[in-house]
């Protein structure tokens, strides 16, 4: 219909002679229009005037001048044509886009689909289905693309119910025959509620897409921290080292120069001693000439004489040279440098060991223990702070949390990624162990401490006897009896370390750990036999100096 409207309206504008539209359109008596050129190149070529229309003569040749209504309508014409050909070529099916299933060449964008006919429309093969009281029944639907995968496979019939009971689309006769007592709501029905819950799975996508970029953020910061805080220990470490290097430089110079000046002493000792002897040479010599030449006088009377009026039979006075030596001794020297250079490292090492303890007190937590983990021998106190051995073994439950043979106890507090830090006083005690322990050690029978199984430990044995729980072993040598120690864990790093608090000094290191479980803080304050090692642990309050 709107073909045949279109087709209509162009024969209105079309110049019988060119049958083209209308250029500078003319108006001849008989009312019939022409392109004006047209008409006038018809007439010189003719023996006559007349209309090519209705073969209507003129006797005389009319002046033709350029109808302007006609005109003007030709120019809209000719507008709205370029605006409906503009219109088509919009509508070209692009990529991505449903296609018209009835054009034939260029393939224009669908306007709508049809669940009846499985077809999609363009907007020209679409109005038989809005024009046609057969096909306006049809149920259409914005273009989509696989209209077959709409219909029921059984039933050859549109999805149009969604069964709740097997959470899938049906259509109007699966309720009645597959899909009895099922439950069913309208398609529409079941995607407003799905939407709503896509709209919640959105947000929820959202907030994890958000704090995911706070967590990058976050991420960046602890870069840029570490970063300062990686410039700040180069730092400080390059300083460390050149005064270190200067130290042994001072000291190798001073070594050099001891030695030095002790060699210097020694052979200005020998040119004193050489040149006194040199003196007494030449005396002894003038003597020795002397003493020659009187003995080859031959004048009896003379001889005599000189030797009773001379000392020429006693040597010139020298001194006694035996009990004289040049010797120096260098004994000792490099040794005593050395330890110097051992004093002045030992005070840098005790300025940098101060300073790393005050950092790793800042990472302080408050720990207690845990009465659920503890061993039947040992009491708590209320607050959770000290836990003793005590004098009769208690009646508790055997939970699966309790150590069942060994006298110790777990913090209640874990730890799983941060890096942590706590004291605990140990004085007056002939036993101990402290440490921090993962979460799936065996809590029951004789427990063996080591890394291996799960223990990172210090412990104290017979009073005076420290050692580090490794495999194997390490026994640790100790300036003083430890009184306050301090315990700390870096958890990324896979680093346990223990401090003595009183003298700022680390007393061993666990490195190269690899911590995968949550870790507990440990505790054992040992057996108590005949009352020796009854003092308690005490977990202490964290002061930075």
């Amino acid at each position: 219909m709107a073909a045949a409207n279109y087709l209509s309206s162009e024969d209105q504008f079309l110049c019988s002679i060119c049958l083209d539209v209308f250029t500078d359109p003319v108006t001849t008596s008989c009312g019939h229009n022409f392109c004006k050129n047209c008409i006038t190149e018809h007439w010189n070529t003719s023996d006559r005037c007349q209309c090519p229309m209705c073969k209507e003569v003129f006797n005389t040749r009319p002046d033709l001048r350029v109808n302007t209504f006609i005109s003007e309508m030709v120019a809209q014409f000719r507008q709205s044509a370029q605006q409906k050909t503009s219109s088509s070529e919009q509508q070209e099916s692009k990529p991505g886009e449903v296609p018209c299933d009835v054009c034939t060449g260029t393939k224009l964008k669908a306007l709508k689909s049809c669940l009846v006919c499985l077809a999609s429309y363009c907007e020209t093969h679409l109005e038989p289905h809005l024009t046609m009281s057969g096909l306006k029944r049809h149920q259409l639907i914005d273009p989509v693309e696989n209209l077959e995968d709409r219909m029921c496979t059984k039933h050859d019939k549109p999805l149009e119910l969604f069964c709740k009971t097997d959470q899938m689309c049906v259509c109007t006769l699966c309720p009645v025959l597959d899909h009895k007592m099922h439950e069913f709501v309208p398609l529409k029905e079941e995607y407003e509620g799905k939407k709503v819950e896509l709209k919640k799975t959105e947000a929820e996508i959202q907030q994890m897409i958000q704090k995911r970029r706070l967590k990058i953020q976050e991420i960046k910061h602890s870069v840029d921290l570490s970063e300062e805080d990686a410039d700040r220990e180069i730092a400080e470490g390059v300083q460390v080292f050149t005064d270190l290097k200067e130290s042994v430089e001072r000291g190798q110079a001073n070594l050099i120069n001891t030695i030095k000046e002790k060699h210097n002493t020694t052979e200005k000792q020998g040119e004193d001693s050489i040149k006194e002897l040199e003196q007494e040479i030449s005396e002894l010599m003038k003597r020795s000439t002397e003493v020659v030449q009187l003995s080859l006088s031959e004048d009896h009377l003379h001889l005599l004489q000189s030797v009773q009026s001379s000392n020429i039979h006693h040597p010139p006075p020298t001194k006694d040279w035996t009990k004289v030596s040049i010797r120096s001794s260098y004994e000792g020297t490099v040794v005593r440098a050395v330890v110097q250079l051992e004093e002045t490292l030992s005070k840098k090492i005790k300025k940098l060991l101060e300073a790393e303890l005050k950092r790793v007190q800042t990472f302080a937590v408050d720990v207690t223990l845990d009465p659920d983990t503890a061993n039947p021998s040992l009491i708590l106190s209320d607050d959770g702070k000290h836990v003793r051995s005590a004098k009769v073994q208690q009646c508790l439950p055997d939970n699966p949390e309790r150590f069942s043979l060994n006298p110790c106890v777990l913090g209640t507090q874990n730890f799983s990624s941060e890096n942590f830090y706590f004291e605990v006083q140990v004085k007056r005690k002939t036993e101990w162990d402290l440490g921090v322990a993962r979460e799936s050690i065996n809590r029951k029978g004789n427990i063996t401490l080591s890394p291996q199984n799960g223990y990172w430990t210090i412990c104290l044995r017979n009073g005076n006897e420290y050692i580090a729980a490794a495999s194997p072993s390490v026994s640790l040598s100790l300036k003083s009896q430890l009184q306050k120690v301090g315990v700390f864990v870096d958890y990324e790093e896979g680093l346990v370390s223990f401090y003595d608090i009183d003298a700022a000094a680390l007393i061993y290191s666990f490195t190269g750990c690899s911590f995968t479980e949550k870790l507990f803080p440990y505790f054992s304050p040992g057996a108590n036999p005949g009352g020796k090692n009854f003092a308690p642990l005490i977990i202490s309050p964290v002061r930075v100096n």
